[in-house]
């Protein structure tokens, strides 16, 4: 099941039907099922917040994701900061929506045990982002 929430921002989700949908053949189609998955909407400044308080990292980032999958059960938190992610599609210059459901799965793809430390992993991350969006657009949401 994929909650939504939101912390310092008035940001409103949509779709959410669709989106687990979506999801849940990510999910699948990765061999794994979904679990309790919890997505936070929140602002740069509360992003910071946990970035420092909890990772001792002291810099802006569009999302974090926590961690709590079980065996082949995906399971987390992902904080994702509407703010970082409306500036990245500017510089992208890409669609709010789409770099939205992009940072969105890029969460999901590390419960599933994707890295992006490496050149090489970060190439490999991109490369299943890009996937899952084009079978978003795919699917009848």
């Amino acid at each position: 099941m994929v909650r939504y929430d939101r912390q310092d921002t008035n940001f409103v989700f949509r779709n959410r039907r669709s989106n687990n949908r979506w999801l849940g053949e990510v999910a699948l189609r990765e061999g794994f099922s979904l679990g309790e998955i919890a997505v936070v909407f929140c602002s740069d400044d509360y992003l910071l917040d946990v970035n420092k308080r909890f990772l001792g990292h002291d810099y802006y980032t569009d999302i974090i994701t926590f961690d709590y999958c079980e065996g082949r059960i995906l399971s987390g938190d992902l904080l994702i900061s509407v703010d970082s992610v409306r500036d990245n599609s500017v510089h992208f210059g890409t669609d709010f929506d789409e770099e939205l459901h992009r940072v969105i799965v890029h969460g999901i793809l590390h419960l599933a045990g994707y890295d992006d430390h490496s050149a090489e992993e970060q190439a490999r991350m991109r490369e299943k982002e890009n996937e899952y969006l084009c079978l978003r657009n795919t699917m009848s949401l």
